[in-house]
């Protein structure tokens, strides 16, 4: 009988330890509610990148309700300190993460590896693995229809670009908004001063002042903060915001603004993750799919450029007409795309060159 009881002691230790060990993993029951994490680069504040990837975090909290629990880490750097975030979130039980910016791709593939059972998608970069999607909107669609409302608007003929590093997502948006200036006003030129950051609002309104003083009067920019607008603002200057609508920031400046739409996609990725279909795949949607939206046009916009934004929008959306659609050619004269075609997606995903109308060159 003593015997026994030891080997029935033994098995209930055995269990509690069993349980405490899961606990310690971060496993969940299986009527625990989906642990989704998210990784932000920057501040949520009330505008910019970070902010419409929070609105979509609360989309999907609205749409699943108690059958998910959400959790973020904001203004994380990219590198060493994005890989610890990364590893955190999934230590603690997140069995699906998103993480958010360029400089997160390697950090999460890393991690990845150590979690096979985690589902990881990550945000504007090209790697994937077995457990790690990778979803971008075409960006560049919105780009061209903001030079098009900046091709009408500026008087100077020349505008001016806040940009934060030179990688193909950020080329092919300067190039893109050149080519939508330029269709509707063949004398537009577009001066780009980098910033080397996602978000530094101090480097932001700099570069904005740089550009005023250079002649643009109208600005764009592929940074986070509003400093751009602000500047725009208190210098009596046209601006286009990006990421989401900004117009608060800078009434009398904003003219619209090119912004992403990520609740549809989350939304579809928790469902998968619930019902146990998630699949490592791309998604790379535009203005067709609803990923990309344009922000109501400010009451400076006269009637036949919003008509003219209207029907370009219908268009795009439609496949009638691409931003790089041949003849395209670079800022030297060398021919990217031949009249007649369209470029591809490894050509949008690989661009390292500006076209006609952007100044300068990339940096080395």
């Amino acid at each position: 009988m003593k015997q026994l009881n030891r080997w029935r002691r033994l098995v209930v230790s055995l269990a509690v330890i069993a349980v405490v060990g899961m606990a310690g993993l971060g496993l969940a029951r299986a009527d625990d509610p989906l642990k989704v994490g998210f990784v932000y680069v920057s501040p949520i504040g009330d505008a910019g990148w970070t902010y419409q990837h929070d609105l979509a975090r609360k989309a999907i909290e609205a749409e699943f309700g108690d059958k998910i629990k959400t959790s973020f880490v904001e203004s994380v750097p990219e590198g060493a300190d994005a890989e610890r975030v990364i590893r955190q979130l999934a230590a603690d039980g997140n069995k699906l993460i998103f993480t958010t910016s360029f400089g997160y791709m390697n950090p999460t593939l890393k991690v990845a590896k150590q979690f096979p059972n985690v589902t990881f998608a990550h945000s504007s970069g090209y790697k994937r693995s077995k457990n790690v999607s990778t979803y971008l909107a075409r960006f560049y669609e919105g780009r061209y229809l903001a030079g098009i409302i900046a091709g009408k608007m500026t008087k100077s003929n020349t505008v001016g670009y806040v940009a934060a590093f030179p990688i193909p997502e950020v080329v092919r948006g300067i190039n893109a908004f050149a080519r939508g200036l330029r269709s509707v006003n063949p004398d537009g030129q577009v001066r780009v001063v980098w910033v080397s950051s996602w978000y530094d609002p101090g480097k932001e309104r700099e570069a904005a002042e740089t550009l005023i003083a250079q002649g643009a009067d109208v600005l764009m920019q592929h940074t986070d903060s509003t400093a751009v607008v602000q500047a725009a603002q208190d210098r009596s200057v046209y601006a286009i915001g990006y990421h989401s609508d900004m117009a608060k920031y800078g009434p009398k400046a904003h003219l619209t603004a090119s912004t992403h739409v990520w609740n549809k996609f989350y939304i579809e990725k928790v469902k998968a993750v619930l019902a146990g279909t998630a699949v490592s795949d791309d998604t790379w949607g535009g203005i067709g799919a609803g990923m990309v939206e344009m922000s109501p046009l400010g009451d400076m916009v006269p009637e036949d450029v919003r008509k003219l934004v209207e029907a370009a929008k219908a268009d795009i959306a439609s496949g009638k007409l691409h931003p790089f659609a041949g003849p395209v050619l670079d800022n030297t004269g060398q021919t990217k795309v031949p009249a007649g075609e369209n470029i591809s997606d490894k050509g949008l995903l690989t661009m390292q060159y500006f076209v006609e109308g952007v100044q300068g060159e990339l940096p080395k």
